[in-house]
């Protein structure tokens, strides 16, 4: 059975500027102007439709006992893009688990991205871009492109599909991740089409950095009660979250425009249990009636990489068709070899949270195949992360959780 691919290409990673393309590839925005996209501000009830979807995906991406980390916004923005090239019950689906229609979801990634703020200590950056083949089998649906220039200002580059390709892309993902990522595309395979690749960096200082005597060694006990050393950084924040079966902190980065928010399941209450109690509405709720009061707070110093391939969680969500040969990717573009459908989504992520600050990254690749078939109280509140806890990194004005992750084992 013979298989053409596509692939669409989502990273976002730590550090860097996200600018230029080193390609041996015919720039095709020449021909297609961006259109100016006119929208509202930012509405509370898509704010909480993204921090749903961010939850669900996190909640099924949970392998058990393990350190998780995953990047909505990535995973968001590469499914999105896709959207705009789906049809009929493909597009039903898939707007249903991305939680509103795709040409609400343009708008209002739109806006975001378009208005996220950046300063010297804090960035949050990202660069878009679409390679296509030359070959004659394959016709691009130019609606599409104009689409996604519109409201992703990605980049359209025609390339053959070869080794230099291949290079040109993983050159690209390189220079726009500040050589964090040196190689995204292992191959391109005979039958690609299409790479859409989204690159996206963050990386902030703390508002106050710790001092050198404000870390020092400390203990984490995982799940089954083995203790690992590990380097606490101790502070009194002034975030704090409650709700009935944890407790947690808001921690700021610098000008507080992003935030690390950590919650700790009580005593008795196993991550993956607090976890499946979560809903979009209860995270939003929860992240945006923080209480002002004194913390005394201990985060561990960690690192952590984590990859996971997608396609089973969201056909369990709910957009089985996408990965079938029923899929219609018409609006994507055709070709003669037979319709176009999803086949993997990879994601993989990355974090470095230290005393000075963090950055992290995530990458998040679809691949297209052709099938032939807070008031201060008398006692401060405490919150040690000593045990494992989730966590993640919020934009603090849509409370937009950019990562999600748990922290089970610091020695991973």
């Amino acid at each position: 059975m013979k298989r053409i691919y596509a692939a669409l290409l989502a990273v976002l990673l730590p550090a860097g500027y996200l600018t230029g393309c080193a390609a041996p590839a015919e720039d095709l925005m020449k021909n297609i102007t961006p259109n100016p996209v006119y929208a509202r501000a930012l509405e509370d009830v898509n704010n909480v439709s993204v921090t749903d979807f961010a939850v669900r995906l996190f909640q099924h991406s949970l392998e058990e006992g393990e350190n998780t980390l995953i990047s909505p916004l990535s995973v968001l923005t590469a499914l999105s893009m896709t959207a705009n090239g789906a049809k009929g019950e493909t597009l039903t689906q898939m707007e249903a688990v991305l939680g509103m229609p795709v040409e609400e979801l343009n708008t209002w990634l739109h806006i975001y991205l378009a208005n996220r703020p950046e300063a010297e200590k804090y960035k949050l950056r990202l660069a878009n871009s679409i390679w296509f083949t030359e070959k004659e089998s394959f016709t691009v649906n130019e609606e599409f492109l104009q689409t996604n220039a519109d409201y992703y200002n990605a980049g359209i580059y025609k390339a053959p599909f070869d080794a230099s390709a291949q290079k040109a892309i993983n050159d690209w993902v390189e220079e726009n991740t500040d050589g964090m990522i040196e190689e995204i595309l292992d191959k391109i395979p005979e039958e690609a089409v299409m790479y859409l690749v989204n690159a996206l960096a963050f990386d902030a200082e703390w508002q106050k950095i710790y001092p050198e005597y404000a870390v020092r060694e400390g203990e984490f006990t995982t799940e089954d009660g083995q203790i690992r050393q590990v380097e606490m950084m101790y502070s009194d924040e002034y975030g704090y979250l409650e709700d009935k079966n944890a407790a947690g902190v808001i921690k700021y980065y610098n000008s507080r425009a992003y935030a690390f928010a950590a919650l700790l399941p009580e005593e008795g209450v196993t991550v993956a249990e607090y976890a499946a109690s979560l809903t979009g509405e209860h995270l939003y709720t929860l992240l945006t009636n923080a209480s002002w009061e004194t913390v005394e707070t201990a985060i561990p110093k960690f690192e952590t990489e984590y990859d996971v391939e997608m396609s089973e969680i969201l056909k369990e969500m709910g957009m089985p068709i996408a990965f079938d040969a029923a899929a219609d990717f018409t609006g994507l573009g055709t070709s003669t070899e037979g319709p176009i459908a999803m086949s993997r989504v990879l994601h993989k992520t990355y974090i470095s949270v230290d005393e000075k600050g963090t950055k992290a990254g995530a990458s998040t690749v679809v691949e297209m195949v052709e099938e032939t078939a807070m008031a201060e109280p008398e006692q401060p509140k405490r919150v040690y992360l000593d045990r494992p806890f989730l966590y993640m990194l919020i934009d603090c004005e849509t409370m937009l959780p950019l990562f999600i992750g748990t922290m089970m084992d610091p020695a991973e």
